[in-house]
């Protein structure tokens, strides 16, 4: 009877739900991560919320890759890698400025030297024509004196002109004592004169006749311009100098006892001439 009740109270009660809350389904992890060396040990992860159910067992396992020493090796070759074909293009690109700014440098030096040389160019340009130009104003000179000279015993100095200041100085020392190194103002001999003489067209003639006998370009003694300068003896050993006035006429600190005179072509040849205007 009692057994009858038992069971009758059993099957009553096996249909009354219970009043405890069901567990919740959690999955139970275990994250098993490796570091070479043993560091990192297995890290075990719960999915459940609160905590009451930190005690739940662990019902799968993640292995995760171990960092070997192999891998550790390849990252620091590949960071190396990286760096080095970083300085290798900051290295380029510092070559390219360089490169760049010595095409510059080269570029502004060239038109430099253009400027300089286009510059050079036209200043021999100007001399020239102001070389030419003298040389036509003295050739007019001579000529002027030349024509002069066919109407006179004497040369009559123009009023002006780098040839005519040469004569018109020679003139100015007719009469004057002739004395052996004299370079005036009132005695000379004859280089001595005709150095003084030339250095009023700002011709600069050396001290002696034998250096004044090659101090300009030669010239035939029938081809004879005003201004020229005349030579007695060898040229480079002349003994004498004078200054041709035209008209077969030469001035000249003669001697002695003739000093500063003018004197025809004829009594007294001379060796040479050189043309210094």
């Amino acid at each position: 009877m009692e057994a009858l009740i038992a069971v009758v109270l059993m099957s009553h009660t096996a249909h009354i739900p219970s009043h405890r809350k069901p567990r919740r389904s959690a999955s139970k992890i275990a994250l098993r991560a490796g570091v070479a060396g043993g560091v990192l040990s297995t890290l075990a992860v719960a999915g459940a919320s609160g905590p009451a159910f930190a005690a739940e067992p662990v019902t799968e396992t993640i292995e995760m890759p171990t960092i070997t020493a192999d891998l550790s090796t390849q990252v620091a070759q590949s960071a190396d890698a990286t760096q080095q074909a970083a300085n290798s293009y900051a290295l380029q690109a510092e070559q390219d400025l360089a490169v760049a700014k010595a095409a510059k440098r080269a570029k502004a030096d060239q038109a430099l030297a253009e400027k300089k040389a286009e510059a050079k160019k036209k200043a021999e340009a100007e001399a020239k024509r102001k070389a030419e130009e003298a040389r036509a104003s003295r050739s007019a000179e001579r000529t002027t004196l030349s024509t002069a000279s066919s109407t006179a015993s004497h040369v009559a100095a123009p009023a002006s002109g780098s040839v005519a200041s040469v004569i018109a100085f020679l003139k100015a020392q007719l009469g004057d004592a002739y004395v052996m190194g004299g370079t005036g103002p009132n005695s000379w001999d004859c280089s001595g004169l005709t150095q003084a003489a030339f250095a009023q067209a700002g011709v600069s003639l050396p001290r002696v006749s034998q250096d004044q006998s090659t101090a300009g370009t030669p010239v035939s003694l029938d081809n004879l311009q005003v201004g020229d300068l005349l030579y007695w003896g060898s040229a480079g050993s002349a003994y004498h100098v004078g200054v041709y006035i035209g008209n077969g006429q030469y001035l000249d600190a003669a001697n002695p006892s003739k000093g500063v005179v003018i004197q025809d072509l004829s009594g007294y040849p001379a060796t040479g001439a050189v043309r210094v205007l």
